[in-house]
């Protein structure tokens, strides 16, 4: 299962549970992120970058981790990748695997060379310095398509190149691919992030307390976060339309996610954030202030973990219910097992105490509890409310040419 999939759509189990818990809706948050998202900054893409804007964002997330942590100079999804060219053909996938072993070394060496998490000095390096590094990144970014979606890897510089000649595929031929603009792109962004707030908690926090790419091992689940900095969980955000979007509700749903899914307390996560590369923004909250702001019916972490533990445990979280039967189950897991119980004197959507009244018991804790009775309802998010109706069957898809091993790797970075 993946956290990311799950999130896709509103008819899946995962998305459903959250938008219960979540009574609130991400109205409010939207409008706190607004009033931290004060800037007329906006890095868009040159017109070079086209449709490699993904690529470009997977490298700058890659660069800024590395300035705070240089304990993983070559990140997990990366090495996957790697790894499972050696599986495509004979020839052609033998020698991709080969290369990307070269850019590996040469990519730790780099890192470990140029010292990018010592606070003594600044986030970033010399022009030639930065631009060799991006080149590096934007390569192994298409490494990991492959870890994540292989059907995409076929379309990539990488894989047309390589199948084209195979004897002439090596790593100074790979690092040229790469065009300009993608590569002052990845600069440019991080030019901006060292003259802004990111910098600033970079200075005040040490390597030891910083965590890049944390996973979350032990749930039946797959997740990686871009960074964990002495309790603050951010997520790194290429988006380029920071403005007119606002905060997606996938995004705040995604925060709530990773912070579910450290059920062992590992990272000691206390704040949520985001940090916008094209616009120089870091938002963040308390964890607490977060789930008000979402309206959360359960306040107390523990608890809420535990529910979304017994979620991914009783169903497929990430995978709309086709049939029936998956329907009822879920729909018995969601509203019964899993119900927020709202006791005497608590609201009935968000379960928080509701305020003393002279007159009969308060259903609901406030006007905006009251306005989301009814859509909750109509969602079928609560008791009394109608049957969800099943979509269409899906199309029959084509199975993978991939074997077993492969899928079970690429299972564990989903796109």
């Amino acid at each position: 299962m993946s956290l990311t999939s799950g999130l896709h759509s509103p008819r899946t189990p995962l998305r459903r549970f959250l938008d219960r818990e979540l009574s609130a809706g991400p109205k409010r948050l939207r409008e706190s992120f607004r009033a931290q998202h004060r800037t007329d900054t906006l890095l868009l893409p040159p017109p070079g970058v086209g449709t490699e804007v993904g690529t470009v964002g997977t490298a700058i997330d890659q660069r800024l981790r590395l300035a705070f942590t240089t304990a993983t100079p070559v990140d997990l999804a990366t090495e996957i990748g790697i790894d499972l060219t050696g599986g495509i053909g004979q020839g052609t996938g033998l020698r991709m695997r080969a290369v990307g072993n070269e850019l590996a070394a040469r990519l730790t060496e780099t890192v470990h060379r140029l010292d990018l998490d010592n606070r003594a000095l600044s986030m970033d390096r010399a022009h030639d310095e930065e631009e060799d590094l991006a080149r590096m990144l934007l390569v192994a970014a298409w490494y990991q398509v492959m870890a994540r979606n292989p059907f995409g890897f076929t379309y990539t510089p990488l894989f047309l190149t390589a199948l084209e000649d195979p004897s002439d595929f090596t790593l100074d031929r790979l690092l040229q691919l790469p065009n300009r603009d993608m590569v002052n792109d990845v600069v440019h962004q991080l030019y901006l992030a060292a003259t802004g707030p990111l910098e600033a908690l970079r200075a005040r926090t040490r390597p030891q307390d910083c965590i890049g790419g944390p996973t979350f091992p032990g749930v039946n689940i797959t997740a990686d976060a871009d960074l964990v900095v002495d309790g603050l969980l951010l997520d790194f955000k290429s988006t380029k339309h920071p403005f007119a979007r606002g905060l997606p509700k996938q995004t705040a749903d995604q925060l709530i996610g990773y912070l579910l899914l450290d059920t062992a307390d590992r990272y000691r996560i206390d704040t949520l954030g985001l940090y916008l590369t094209r616009s120089g923004v870091l938002a963040s909250w308390p964890v607490e202030e977060y789930l008000d702001l979402l309206g959360a019916c359960r306040r107390e972490i523990p608890a809420f973990r535990a529910a979304f533990t017994e979620l991914l445990e009783g169903c497929t979280a990430d995978v709309e219910p086709y049939e029936r039967e998956e329907e009822d189950r879920v729909r018995e897991l969601l509203l019964q097992r899993l119900a927020p119980v709202a006791g005497p004197g608590h609201c009935l959507v968000c379960t928080q105490p509701c305020p003393a009244s002279g007159r009969r018991p308060r259903e609901v804790c406030s006007p905006w509890c009251r306005g989301r009775v009814k859509v909750l309802r109509n969602r079928g998010l609560l008791p009394g409310g109608p049957d969800v109706s099943l979509p269409r069957p899906r199309k029959q898809l084509l199975d993978l040419p991939d074997d077993a091993e492969i899928v079970s790797l690429t299972a564990r970075f989903p796109r």
